[in-house]
């Protein structure tokens, strides 16, 4: 793919030669992700300094590259997070959907091979990165009549397939990275391929409202008739969060396999780096708790990352009324995009899968395929011999 395909670089400045790539602080970190260079950007949570307090069993670093990242003048960050292997003192790197980089910059290597030699002089013999842009995209309308016997994503004809991450695709197989999962994503990516988008910008409440399916509006409105009330809880309501949450697990046949720990973990540290940026939202009806959704926000973006709901009462449609509101705060917060996460490939009805897909369609956004994550050994035998072990340590999990 030519790079004649890429959009212009996002960054105002132009490419300087000889950027640095150093360790930096937690405030210069956050600092160059407010700025309205680091902001267009768009990094996820999982990129923020508190996801490293967040993950037990891994420790962390920040990195910056720019012409001077100890002074803040940056053109991209890193939080990765390093794992052990067992018996060794080597390291497997994981920079879950980074780095947050300009991935149209055509001078890919002029921030990508300083980072994975600064990683690999730190002992690490592999590293797993997640990069930002978009594969391709399915809008709702086109995908609710296309379901079928056995049918999946990839057999439906995408509504865009976008150019630059079909570009930085080839650039990472032309240096050797392998995409987890190949190009099905089955059981490759720690984090969701597939996930569900709402465009927000630029659109009214009035919009949101009429871009909900005739069953989504139906079941709100049978929320708000039944009295549903929605509010916005606190710390002091995960552990009513987290037993909804295994009733959920139970019912739909999942597991996530997090501790109420995890979760009490993810609150404490996302909001003590930004009041607000994780929030739980409640569906109380007659005075019980019957499902509640957590809300991220960093930047113009915000997540619906988990959501949990009882057994009993559900033809009250709590989870559409905490949906509606979340949209519509995410909407009043400025996102540009409302993130629904991960939805499976499957456009089977008859998959369990399903269900959840055909949920998230109902609020009338798309399907986005991501790049997914990719893999490579660094340079020398040992890192590729261990890297190769890793594997096989894994399969065998």
């Amino acid at each position: 793919m030519s790079a004649l395909l890429v959009p212009p670089s996002r960054s105002s400045r132009a490419h300087p030669q000889g950027f640095a790539l150093r360790p930096i602080t937690a405030q210069t970190y956050r600092a160059f992700l407010a700025s309205p260079d680091g902001a267009a950007l768009g990094a996820g949570f999982l990129q923020c300094p508190s996801w490293a307090e967040v993950k037990e069993g891994w420790r962390a670093q920040l990195l910056g590259w720019g012409p001077d990242p100890e002074a803040g003048q940056l053109a991209g960050v890193a939080l990765v997070l390093l794992r052990q292997f067992p018996g060794t003192r080597k390291y497997f790197a994981y920079l879950p959907e980074g780095p947050v980089a300009d991935w149209s910059d055509p001078d890919v290597d002029g921030w990508l091979g300083p980072l994975l030699e600064h990683l690999r002089r730190a002992g690490v013999f592999a590293v797993r990165i997640g990069p930002s842009p978009a594969y391709r995209r399915w809008d709702a309308a086109l995908l609710k009549p296309l379901t079928g016997p056995g049918r999946r994503l990839g057999d439906v004809l995408a509504s865009e397939v976008d150019p630059l991450g079909t570009a930085v695709a080839e650039r990472l197989r032309a240096r050797g990275w392998r995409r987890c999962g190949g190009d099905t994503g089955q059981d490759g990516d720690a984090q969701p391929r597939h996930v569900f988008h709402v465009p927000l910008a630029g659109r009214t409440p009035e919009d949101l409202w009429s871009g909900l399916n005739q069953e989504w509006r139906r079941n709100v409105r049978r929320a708000q008739k039944e009295g549903v009330e929605v509010v916005v809880g606190s710390a002091a309501e995960l552990p009513e969060f987290y037993r909804l949450l295994g009733i959920t697990e139970r019912r739909d046949g999942f597991r996530l396999g997090r501790s109420l720990a995890y979760y009490e973990r993810q609150y404490a540290a996302l909001n003590a780096e930004e009041p607000g940026r994780m929030k739980l939202y409640l569906a109380r009806h007659r005075g019980e708790i019957l499902a509640a959704h957590t809300l991220i926000t960093v930047g113009r973006r915000a997540w619906y990352q988990t959501g949990a709901s009882a057994d009993h009462r559900r033809e009250v449609r709590p989870s559409n009324a905490l949906q509606w509101r979340m949209l519509q705060d995410a909407l009043a917060l400025g996102a540009d995009v409302y993130d629904m996460r991960g939805v499976p490939s499957t456009l089977d009805p008859g998959e369990r899968a399903y269900g959840l897909l055909r949920w998230k369609l109902g609020t009338g956004g798309r399907v986005v395929e991501t790049l997914g994550e990719w893999e490579t050994p660094l340079s020398g035998s040992a890192n590729h011999t261990l890297y190769r072990a890793f594997q096989a340590y894994l399969n065998r999990r």
